[in-house]
């Protein structure tokens, strides 16, 4: 059998001829046509206040780090299941992080945690909607509302993904989406910052222009431009914009076939449960971007088999993150409690191939194998 990788960036056929559309214009660096495009898409269809396109959603949430003015010795309450770049954004400002354990039912933020960590120092919560299916935002924002805290989605799996009926994105103060080739919708690298809070409006602005209000110049609003904040260069070249632009536009086709591949997964996978095995869950209120399918085994040992056993038949599924709290970094500074769930998810998740070019045949070839591992064929 031909080898079935993890992951293929998936093209929609238009992304060349908008680069090209761009060189022959005068202007490829930041804030071009196309950015302006991408900008208004997400806006009018996801109803965000604003967005700002960035190189990645690292350089987002970085943005949203210096946007709150984090400070030596904040605290900031975050998962410990999830990507470096979600924390390693306000530890470059001097905060610490205090982690979260992982619920049961999946690898979002166990809210029933996060007050008992909140402290006069915490200053953020910074929820993971993992594999694209929403945290319990309600709790989150309530918590947020009460000790009057910022909240920063890390939403970076979760686009076209919403909770009671609301995108995810849109909830928080804040947000930071990624376009990395692994994602639904892609630009190579990229990303961008949601701004849900009028507070922040015209500071992101500057600060994504390298502390200058830059922006207001070109649109007449100041007759000059000079430097006003501190800030950085977080703007994408307009080719990457373009590129963006021709995957927006076929998103619902592109999220059609993620679905279908999602439910064929599921739905032959779903037998797996009978064996302690654990399939993804998506609590009342959320839906399913179909960014990714995923099972929990029930030991390490049994995942590195599993691995294995893929790997002989040429399909490749990998595990994902490393407990953060445990990590080389980190673990000398956080505060020693055990976090099990986490634990678990990094020893015992594993992801299958996924993206829009997986065909059903092969879907159905990689359920087979795992159910011919599990004896269950």
């Amino acid at each position: 059998m031909a080898k079935i990788p993890f992951n293929i960036p998936y093209f929609v056929g238009t992304e060349l001829t908008y680069m090209s559309h761009t060189i022959a214009g005068t202007k490829i660096s930041g804030d071009g046509v196309f950015t302006k495009k991408c900008h208004d898409f997400f806006e009018k269809k996801y109803d965000f206040k604003k967005v700002l396109l960035t190189t990645s959603c690292t350089d987002a949430l970085e943005l949203a780090a210096i946007l709150l003015d984090i400070k030596e010795g904040d605290e900031i309450i975050a998962p410990s299941y999830t990507f470096v770049s979600t924390v390693n954004a306000f530890i470059l400002r001097g905060a610490k992080i205090v982690f979260c354990d992982s619920l049961e039912q999946n690898p979002n933020i166990d809210v029933a945690q996060i007050e008992k960590q909140i402290t006069p120092k915490t200053k953020a919560i910074v929820p993971v909607h993992y594999a694209g299916i929403a945290c319990d935002m309600d709790s989150i924002m309530l918590l947020a509302d009460k000790y009057n805290l910022f909240v920063v989605e890390d939403a970076a799996q979760a686009i076209d993904s919403f909770y009671k009926n609301k995108p995810l994105g849109s909830i928080g103060h804040l947000a930071a989406f990624s376009f990395h080739e692994t994602k639904n919708i892609i630009a190579g690298e990229g990303g961008m910052l949601a701004i849900n809070d009028d507070r922040f409006l015209q500071r992101a602005e500057i600060i994504r222009e390298k502390g200058t209000n830059r922006s207001q110049f070109f649109r007449g609003e100041v007759d000059k431009y000079g430097w006003v904040d501190m800030g950085s260069s977080f703007l994408p070249s307009d080719m990457i914009a373009a590129f963006l632009y021709a995957q927006l536009e076929q998103i619902d086709a592109i999220q059609n076939k993620r679905k279908q591949i999602w439910d064929t997964y599921y739905n032959r996978l779903q037998v797996l449960q009978n064996k302690g095995v654990q399939l993804p869950y998506l609590p009342q209120g959320t839906t399913n971007n179909a960014h990714m399918f995923y099972l929990v085994c029930r030991s390490l040992q049994e995942r590195s088999e599993l691995i294995h056993f893929l790997k002989e038949k040429n399909i490749q599924a990998v595990f994902h993150y490393l407990s953060l709290h445990k990590s080389e970094y980190y673990k000398e500074k956080h505060d020693g409690r055990v976090l099990p769930q986490t634990d678990r998810y990094t020893d015992c998740l594993l992801r299958l191939p996924f993206y829009p070019n997986l065909t059903t045949e092969q879907v159905q070839l990689i359920a087979q194998a795992i159910l011919e591992f599990y004896d269950l064929l």
